[in-house]
């Protein structure tokens, strides 16, 4: 064999291993929105070392016991796990052992645990009545109103959640005579750019029609680009103007609660949703079909019917 050959071969090797190194870490690091996720919680750590004057990394497991005892006083049970996740991601990226499992870790978390409980504070579901008769008075002459009417509108009917809103771009809309499909190509559970699509439907009443309120908001809106957008104030006194900004996940969250109360968030809108339909008689796979989760027990954990008085049985038993 000549020396082309081994130059060739050589090559080739040094190029798939470049392929393979950056697949793997890809495959590490996950998306954009859990990279950020994670580099805000590993940010929080590290801050409480140097504040310790102790070492952060790599994570010995004395020092993660005490940061997580002290997190325990402020933060929920769902923060502490993923504060864990963080920096157990952190090093698998670096090919270093996590003491995550050593007995002295896990018996901490086991007493956060008991001591905190390991229920997850959900969003309620907000009320339909209200929710309609909200819907029903913004006013879709005022460009701002118009377009959170819509946030408000597709977030619920869509059974979104808030930076699957936020990411919706107008190339993503395909109407019919029967309705609207809007294709998703990301989601929180859909991190491999499958297709998935969401289907609406005409309302009789247009004041609550989400396909008519989307076809008024793209009279504004130009050809493509993203569906929603930030205003900013003109030079005269309340005038506003569209810009080009897509609308940001924190955005979307305080638009909820500014117009339904500060105990709810954009999450309020999927789990009405899930709720509504459920108690209008739509089976767990009709309910999928909209959401996009994969199993029925994420419906059973989205279905708020936490109201006892409302939501009981006793109330069935023809007496």
């Amino acid at each position: 064999m000549n020396q082309e050959f081994f130059e060739n071969r050589e090559h080739a090797l040094t190029h798939f291993s470049e392929k393979v190194t950056r697949y793997i870490q890809s495959g590490l690091e996950g998306s954009a929105n859990t990279q950020r996720g994670y580099q805000a919680d590993i940010r929080d750590y590290a801050g409480w070392c140097q504040a310790q004057l102790v070492p952060a990394f790599p994570v010995e497991a004395d020092v993660l016991s005490a940061y997580l005892a002290e997190l325990a006083d402020t933060a929920r049970w769902s923060t502490i796990q993923r504060r864990m996740s963080a920096l157990r991601k952190w090093h698998e990226l670096k090919d270093l052992p996590f003491p995550g499992k050593e007995k002295q870790v896990l018996a901490v978390l086991e007493g956060i645990r008991r001591e905190k409980g390991s229920r997850q504070k959900q969003a309620p579901a907000l009320d339909l009545d209200e929710y309609r008769s909200l819907i029903q008075d913004l006013d879709i002459q005022n460009p701002t109103e118009l377009r959170d009417k819509l946030v408000l509108l597709l977030g619920f009917t869509g059974a979104f959640r808030r930076s699957e809103l936020v990411a919706l771009n107008i190339e993503d809309l395909n109407f019919s005579r029967q309705g609207l499909i809007i294709t998703m190509q990301r989601s929180k559970t859909n991190q491999y750019g499958e297709i998935e699509q969401k289907a609406f439907f005409y309302h009789p009443e247009p004041l609550l029609c989400p396909i008519r309120t989307l076809e008024e908001w793209l009279s504004l809106r130009p050809a493509n680009g993203p569906l929603f957008v930030r205003f900013r104030k003109g030079k005269t006194h309340g005038e506003v103007r569209l810009t080009e900004e897509r609308l940001s996940c924190k955005t979307v969250d305080n638009l909820v609660k500014h117009y339904f109360g500060v105990e709810f968030s954009a999450h309020s809108l999927r789990a009405t949703f899930v709720t509504v339909a459920k108690l209008n008689g739509a089976d767990d796979l009709e309910v999928m079909q909209q959401t996009k989760h994969r199993t029925s027990a994420m419906i059973q954990r989205y279905t708020r019917t936490d109201d006892i008085r409302k939501y009981n049985a006793a109330k069935k038993l023809g007496l």
